[in-house]
């Protein structure tokens, strides 16, 4: 690679003009990169929701999802199917191994559900998620004037949302909406002979438009069609019902059936109504929840919703209540901002070490450069602008000045020596001499990334982002280093001080190296004592994925008996949001009342959910802690059963797999219940668990009506016959969407009387060719005791109690849990039980980069094989990994950091890092051995006192730029945190101690073959 250095020295105007260039380019790139929080990761996973209207979960279960789950098992590369059937409703998620095509399942997946042969009114959809699916704005919307706001936000305010280029969809919760409400009158109707059904046919039936054939005028063929509306209120009163059971009987033996129309036995009117109740601090708003685009800019998009929401102040005033794009800015601000400190104190390092302001300048040209040439290559790529590549360019901050810094500091050293002074031959010869050592150096550094492959799944994928974003900077870091840098050099030491005499540093490192050199084996002893030492700090770290980041956004529940109506949820609610707003740390809340369930999207009247921003004073564990118990008061004191919630809002961010799971199974329900209850309150009362959740869901009401068979067959009644008549006494049916009165409205028939007890189900009319009978007279009409959801797991029934670990052990609470809760409870013989959960997946991850490791430490192996061309020499710089682990643990000890896998990405990063101070020492005492025939001793120690500076430069340079990383208490940076204190402990550690041990393994490999040449050389001059 000398080449490029002749060419830059020759060129140096083209050279300056293709930098310049590449700045613009950078530039630009970087302001047209899209901003996100995360990489745009799509789970491999599938959600199937099936809607079968009117059934039961039993029959759900039985028709639909065990039909599905049998039929979805062919489908290869299944990791976990689990199901839940809900009242009406199936929801199937199935889960898949990471690089699955995810578009091909979806094909599988949507096949299978046409050949189910699933009854005909069902109706599926099939929904993939990623990090980018989820909402980027909820919003509370209010009326400015105390008017009826639906018709801006329909007519206005969602279209114009929805011709932002990037929004995918827009979701308005809680308005009110009107329609037409026919309420008919039960003793009228009934005597008459009609039902809901009835009357709904005969509507209908008076909504006609066919075409009947063509009339030709003239040369013209014009088509004839026949209509017939009802497309007024009034026309819709006066409607003629065709009635079926009365009549008075004339002489002539006729009927005579009296003139019947739909007002005399129904009250006709507009009607408003409201599913869900949604508030801003108790105040009556309306919610809007926006998605983006996949591909779409985060920021960008959330900038031009609110510059839309603006433009209508007169009309609606708004509230934030989450907003994405507030965390990404906040992120991005402070991930610049470590980066920017970063290169400040990089600066600073090197200055220090120089003491010359023009060659400090040359060193971190390097900076920006670097990544401003990655910035080009992530917009080619495709990669957004996030924590991880923002990361990624914070570490790489100290790395990138590292090259430039052996060059720079290599061409300043020769200068001063130099007796001809200033030369294109002198600059190149400098470059030349350490431009192995920077180039393998570098290529370690890149090439321990490669076996992030072999770990695959979650981690493979979030950090590649951050891989791809150093690898891009340290190879633009190369190349600067030796094209940019010495053309600089060129043009500002033309006039530089002679070197002075050695420094008293140097001197003492002479020293020093002499006796560890006479007391080798005191060094190895020492490395290896200092190496279990750490070691035994491992267990007092704790294992965790990745580490939770204290979120100020909290999330409540209140959830009520099944059978509870949205008029008593709000009540309850009602009390709980004042009690939320009298306490002192709550900033602000935004309540939904009976809100559409996110899984199922059935209505649930019965619950309440809460968002709340706290204020920067509060206490997040204290205040949960307290705020639960007063929730619970306050709504069991208003309805018996009732249950709460409350827990920190998890963002759409990374999984943090602090959870532990215990999942039980058995097809006896009412045992799986009991069970899961004790597992639920053995695990409230461990004092490293929070947010315990149960899913097994609790028993409601349900009236059976067990039909006799021989009484309806005697009495000539069908089954049929009796579900659609105690269906029309119990469930409002609709019309659908008519036109009348000039604008389209949702028609709705219902009874003016609800029948209100299961005595009124038995007193129900059936009429048979024995005349009419009560409904109890045919079959037996009880109230029972059943579950509202039936959950399974590949095809089990179970129930799982999960709950969240308050500290950093993962593995060794989760282990204590469950073998606790196998010793402590007593199950029944027909529950199984399997604990385990996020500690499972974060162990077979630590594992997955322990080999990654291995492997990167072979590739690095190769490569300095390949550049130094001995088999001894890579063994030699290898041995100063032995001294990473003592610097990292003891840095997490001290910053109170558990291993977590960006740790261990920080390890990684430190097999290549570490090994380049031991190359830059290494090729010299290789030098001064091959060119200057130096003897073994005298070569390491001109060779260690020569490369001292350069290596501490760049230790220090790395480590002084990851401070502000390693130090902040900025949200949205805990991955590179983590990662930031790893390499600054290992580091330090490595670069102290390698200056020491690695002249001590250099000679051990090297003095026996001195001393075999030395034999050789007085047996040639003996025999000569």
């Amino acid at each position: 690679m000398n080449f490029l250095t002749k060419f830059s020295l020759k060129n140096s105007v083209a050279v300056f003009i293709i930098s310049f260039l590449l700045i613009f380019g950078g530039l630009y790139s970087y302001s047209k990169l899209k901003v996100e929080e995360l990489p745009d990761i799509e789970f491999p996973a599938i959600s199937v929701q099936v809607v079968y209207p009117g059934t039961a979960p039993e029959d759900v279960n039985e028709q639909i999802t065990t039909k599905l789950e049998n039929s979805f098992k062919s489908i290869e590369g299944i990791k976990t199917l689990s199901s839940s059937s809900f009242e009406s409703v199936s929801v199937i998620n199935l889960e898949f191994p990471f690089n699955t095509d995810m578009d091909k399942v979806e094909q599988q997946i949507n096949s299978t559900l046409k050949e189910a042969g699933l009854p005909e009114n069902v109706t599926s959809k099939v929904d993939r998620f990623s990090f980018g699916s989820f909402p980027i704005y909820y919003l509370s919307v209010f009326s400015k004037d105390g008017s009826n706001i639906e018709n801006v936000l329909d007519e206005e305010i969602v279209p114009a949302l929805n011709k932002i280029e990037g929004v995918n969809s827009v979701s308005i919760g809680g308005g009110k909406s009107t329609s037409l409400s026919i309420e008919l009158d039960k003793e009228k109707i009934a005597k008459l002979g009609l039902s809901l059904s009835t009357v709904k046919d005969q509507i209908n039936a008076k909504f006609l438009s066919f075409p009947a054939g063509k009339i030709t005028d003239g040369d013209i063929k014009v088509p004839i069609r026949i209509e017939e509306k009802l497309d007024t209120i009034q026309k819709l009163k006066d409607l003629e019902l065709q009635i079926t059971s009365f009549g008075t009987t004339t002489n002539e033996s006729q009927t005579v059936q009296p003139k019947v129309l739909l007002s005399d036995v129904a009250k006709i009117e507009s009607i408003t109504s409201q599913d869900e109740l949604i508030r801003y601090n108790e105040k009556d708003s309306i919610s809007m929840a926006i998605t983006k685009k996949q591909d779409a800019n985060t920021v960008e998009v959330a900038d031009k919703v609110i510059s839309v929401l603006n433009k209508y102040k007169k009309e609606v005033s708004y509230k934030v209540g989450y907003s994405s794009a507030e965390g990404v800015k906040q992120s991005v601000e402070s991930l610049v901002k470590e980066g920017l400190l970063g290169a400040v104190f990089a600066s600073i390092a090197v200055l220090l070490f120089l003491r010359n302001v023009r060659a400090t300048f040359i060193a971190i040209i390097s900076i920006p450069l670097s990544l401003l040439i990655t910035s080009i290559f992530l917009l080619e790529l495709d990669i957004t602008l996030n924590i991880m590549t923002l990361g990624g360019m914070a570490v790489a901050v100290g790395r990138v000045v590292d090259d430039s810094i052996v060059v720079i500091e290599n061409i300043f050293r020769r200068i001063r020596k130099s007796k001809e002074g200033m030369s294109n031959e002198l600059i190149l010869s400098s470059t030349k001499e350490i431009l192995k050592a920077i180039t393998s150096s570098t290529i370690t550094t890149i090439v321990v990334f490669l076996p992030l492959g072999v770990v695959g799944g979650f981690t493979s994928k979030i950090f590649l982002p951050f891989a791809l974003t150093i690898v891009f900077s340290l190879l633009a870091s190369l190349l600067v280093s030796i094209t940019i840098v010495p053309i600089l050099a060129r043009y500002s030491f033309k006039k530089v001080p002679p070197e002075e005499k050695e420094e008293k540093l140097q001197i003492w490192y002479g020293k020093l190296i002499e006796k560890s050199l006479n007391r080798k084996w005191i060094v190895i002893v020492l490395a290896i004592v200092l190496l279990l030492g750490s070691f035994s700090l491992v267990g007092r770290l704790g294992f965790t994925f990745i580490p939770n980041e204290a979120s100020r956004a909290i999330i409540a529940q209140l959830e009520l008996p099944s059978s509870t109506s949205i008029e008593k949820t709000n009540d309850v609610s009602l009390k709980i949001e004042k009690m939320f707003l009298d306490m002192d740390e709550v900033k602000e809340i935004s309540t939904g009342v009976g809100s559409r369930d996110f899984m199922t999207g059935l209505k649930t009247e019965n619950k309440a959910s809460y968002f709340i921003n706290l204020k920067d004073s509060a206490d997040v564990d204290t205040f949960i802690k307290e705020t639960k118990s007063k929730m619970e008061e306050v709504a069991t004191s208003e309805v018996k059963g009732a249950k709460v919630g409350l827990q920190e809002n998890s963002s759409s961010g990374p999984p943090s797999n602090n959870n532990v799971d215990i999942n039980l199974y058995s097809n006896n329900l009412v045992a799986l219940q009991e069970s899961a209850k004790k597992v639920e309150e053995y695990m409230k009362d461990n004092d490293d668990l929070k947010y315990v959740t149960n899913n097994f869901s609790e028993k409601q009401k349900q009236v059976i009506v067990s039909i006799d068979e021989e009484k309806v067959s005697k009495n000539g009644i069908s089954s049929g016959y009796i579900l659609g008549l105690v269906a029309d006494q119990t469930n409002p049916i609709s019309l659908g969407t008519l036109k009348i009165d000039g604008k389209d409205q949702n028609v709705q028939i219902t009874y003016n009387k609800e029948l209100q007890s299961i005595e009124d189900i038995k007193k129900i009319t059936l009429f048979g060719k024995l005349g009419p009978v009560k409904l109890s007279d045919v079959a037996d009409v009880k109230s029972v005791e059943t579950y509202s959801t039936i959950q399974k797991l590949d095809g089990k029934v179970y129930a799982k109690v999960s709950a969240q670990i308050k500290g950093k052990d993962i593995a060794k609470v989760t282990n204590d849990v469950v073998n606790g809760v196998k010793k402590e409870i007593d199950l029944p013989s027909d529950v199984s039980l399997k604990g385990g959960g996020g500690s499972d997946d974060t162990m077979q991850t630590f594992k997955d980069l322990g080999v990654a490791m291995g492997v990167a430490i072979g590739l690095v192996y190769l490569t300095m094989l390949i550049a130094f061309g001995k088999a001894r020499i890579p063994f030699i710089i290898l041995s100063a990994l032995v001294f990473v682990p003592i610097g990292s643990f003891v840095a997490l000890f001290i910053a109170g950091e558990p291993l977590s896998i960006s740790v261990m990405i920080g390890l990684l990063m430190l097999i290549g890092i570490v090994t380049t101070n031991a190359i830059v020492l290494v090729d010299r005492i290789g030098q001064n051995i091959d060119q200057k025939q130096l003897p073994l001793r005298e070569a390491i120690i001109e060779g260690g006192k020569t490369r001292l500076r350069p290596i501490l430069m760049t230790a220090f340079a790395t480590i002084a730029a990851l401070l502000p990383l390693a130090l902040t208490t900025s949200t949205g940076t805990l991955i590179s945190k983590g990662l930031a204190i790893t390499v600054i402990g290992g580091l330090t550690s490595s670069t102290l101690l390698t200056l020491v041990f690695i002249p001590v393994v250099y000679e051990l490999f090297f003095s026996r073959k001195k001393k075999n040449k030395v034999k050789k050389e007085k047996s040639t001059i003996v025999n000569g």
